[in-house]
């Protein structure tokens, strides 16, 4: 567990409190960490939980299957980010997704409970973490805003459109990479793999762009 705090220092949830704080806070927030490799589920649709999660080695994909099968990512959940706060309420009801490590990864699990109670011992930067935790829901709401606003385009090229803007202001440069591969992208977007490659070399030849793999430049 020491290994991660340096992480756990640069998350938006412990931000504002230093290493020597955060290693005493886990014993209060009985922290525990996991591996995971690549394709394994950290929880399955249908779960109850009651730990937060944190994200200190790799990625989640926060994915739904329908009845026939067919995925959906709903969610990334990168170094750093937390996951499960909307489901780990006592009354949230049961997990409607699966989180899925998207390569290797470890995560760290928070007791909920502890995590948003004041502990008895008058820890006094509990209070801070439970403000950072709004902070963290804010900004994932803005995350889930920034889908809905792809995911409404009326043609797969407009999704496209969305999504590579976003990215290219998010990490302010023309030339960038993204973290889903083809299908991932295409479950992400809700669209066809196979129709969703034919509008990118579409607008690679229209002159829109150029990509290989995971790497685009918008020109």
């Amino acid at each position: 567990m020491q290994k991660y705090i340096p992480v756990l220092r640069q998350t938006r949830l412990f931000a504002g409190i230093s290493e020597n704080e955060i290693a005493a806070m886990l014993d209060c927030l009985q922290a525990k960490s996991r591996r995971y490799k690549k394709g394994e589920y950290i929880f399955r649709q249908g779960e109850h939980l009651d730990n937060v999660t944190v994200v200190v080695k790799g990625s989640l994909l926060i994915q739904n299957n329908d009845y026939w099968g067919n995925r959906s990512i709903v969610n990334t959940v990168s170094v750093g980010e937390v996951f499960g706060e909307a489901y780990a309420a006592s009354d949230s009801g049961a997990m409607p997704n699966d989180a899925v490590a998207a390569e290797d990864s470890a995560v760290v699990f928070l007791d909920v409970k502890k995590l948003l109670t004041v502990c008895s011992s008058g820890c006094k930067f509990h209070t801070l973490v439970i403000q950072n935790m709004f902070f963290t829901l804010s900004e994932k709401n803005r995350k889930l805003m920034q889908k809905l606003g792809h995911i409404s385009k009326r043609s797969t090229r407009e999704k496209l459109i969305s999504f590579l803007s976003e990215e290219a202001k998010r990490q302010s440069s023309k030339s960038f990479s993204i973290s889903f591969n083809r299908q991932q992208l295409a479950d992400y977007l809700s669209v066809d793999r196979s129709a969703m490659s034919k509008e990118l070399c579409r607008m690679r030849d229209e002159g829109l762009l150029i990509f290989e793999k995971n790497k685009f430049t918008l020109l």
